[in-house]
């Protein structure tokens, strides 16, 4: 099938991006994944996996949120001061990635330019080679600062996904909600799904 770079950063959310792997790895996709320090701390607050079993434990909750059937694609996590990873050269074959959660810091610096670990430089790389970026920002309120670096990365071919699930299709469970934007990611990248209950009048 086809290959993904998804990282998770500090913002809070990190069951939208382990979500996110689980439904890629039940097509099978091939995932490389990039956590950030602070999105390790995330991923123990809100899903209580520890750093050194980050692979595991991700592997266990994509594998539950299969509905416990093998899964097709691979799991690879990519530490993120590895700047001489695959993901960080403009000749690499993975033109698709998606920051999930995004925190503003992220999103600032790779609006800067700034490549200083390897999520950035991946984000950098996507966007000069024409390719996918998305970034699920989850963060309230906005600043003038926030909306602006969003602005910038939207102009620039990036697409600005914030999580913020809808209530029409009446979710019963925090994993309805995460399932909701998880969707409209997998929309965004062509990718049939029923995740949630489409709009019909």
């Amino acid at each position: 099938m086809a290959a993904y770079i998804v990282a998770l950063t500090g913002a809070s959310g990190a069951l939208y991006g382990v979500r996110l792997i689980s439904e890629l790895m039940k097509r099978g996709d091939d995932c490389e994944v990039i956590v950030s320090p602070s999105g390790f701390l995330l991923l123990k607050e809100e899903l209580g996996i520890e750093p050194e079993k980050a692979l595991q434990s991700i592997k266990a909750l994509a594998l539950k949120g299969a509905g416990n059937k093998k899964l097709k694609g691979s799991l690879k996590l990519l530490p993120h001061d590895d700047l001489a990873a695959s993901a960080a050269s403009g000749s690499a074959l993975k033109k698709t990635m998606i920051i999930c959660p995004c925190s503003m810091g992220t999103l600032a610096r790779i609006a800067a330019g700034i490549s200083g670990n390897l999520i950035e430089r991946a984000a950098d790389c996507v966007m000069k080679e024409r390719g996918t970026l998305v970034l699920v920002p989850r963060e309230t309120p906005l600043s003038s600062i926030h909306l602006e670096n969003m602005l910038k990365l939207s102009r620039a071919g990036a697409v600005i996904l914030p999580a913020m699930p809808a209530f029409y299709q009446k979710p019963a469970t925090i994993d309805d909600m995460a399932d909701f934007i998880v969707g409209k990611v997998l929309d965004v990248l062509g990718i049939e799904n029923s995740l949630y209950k489409r709009w019909k009048k």
